[in-house]
């Protein structure tokens, strides 16, 4: 893929728009993103991000920029490393000082090979960097199984072989049950002849900006147990 492409391809999640029916989530995780990326111990100039997953690589820039190698594996698509569910993913043990899954865990069946994967190519010194839905609509890509709730999502990545380092919780209950509303209007109005596109952009930007507010009024103890995401940082059990 050449860089200008590779630049672009995810670039709506990286960088919504205020008319995106899901700016204010994208958003979110973009945020919680750069702040743990800033973070020298887990993610150095030089280092190998494997992201298991990476569909379009919506964050393959944010890696490259610091200077990381990144390699994108997934089932299918542009990946640079392909692999069927259930099998071993073709890549050396302890090749990966940080591993990602972003939105995928909900999507996997075996939960449970698919973060002994996880553990299994990152370093003993490195990281996994995981995010995935607390509350979210069904969308099957191409399936769509389950949903966590705080204890249950750190429960498994524990059983995996891994030490939770930190866990945010993204986007509080007043902003979720909005952007659940949200996402419906969008779809009806978009079916609407003429006038559909322009009147989901103006709920997505009226909604969009009812979330911020509802978001900076809920308490982060809230959002903590009852979030619409969450991201986990979590690093090898036994690791220095």
């Amino acid at each position: 893929m050449d860089p200008e492409r590779r630049m672009n391809h995810g670039g709506r999640r990286s960088q919504p728009r205020w008319r995106d029916s899901d700016r204010h989530v994208l958003v979110a995780l973009r945020r919680a993103l750069d702040r743990v990326l800033t973070r020298p111990e887990v993610l150095r100039a030089g280092g190998r991000v494997i992201d298991v997953g990476a569909g379009e690589a919506p964050y393959r820039a944010l890696f490259e920029a610091r200077g990381a190698e990144y390699i994108g594996c997934d089932i299918d698509g542009e990946a640079q490393v392909r692999f069927l569910p259930g099998q071993p993913i073709p890549l050396a043990d302890g090749r990966a000082d940080l591993v990602t899954s972003f939105q995928v865990l909900e999507h996997v069946w075996d939960v449970g090979w698919y973060l002994g994967e996880c553990r299994r190519l990152v370093a003993p010194s490195g990281h996994l960097l995981l995010s995935t839905h607390g509350v979210w609509p069904y969308h099957p890509h191409p399936t769509d199984y389950r949903r966590w709730t705080r204890p249950g999502l750190l429960g498994e990545i524990e059983t995996a072989g891994f030490t939770i380092v930190e866990v945010d919780g993204l986007v509080g209950p007043l902003a979720w049950t909005t952007q659940i509303r949200l996402l419906a209007y969008s779809q009806a109005a978009r079916r609407l002849p003429v006038i559909g596109g322009a009147l989901a952009a103006a709920l997505a930007l009226g909604m969009n900006t009812r979330m911020v507010l509802e978001d900076r009024i809920t308490p982060a103890s809230v959002r903590q147990d009852h979030a619409c995401v969450y991201l986990v940082l979590a690093r090898p059990a036994g690791s220095p």
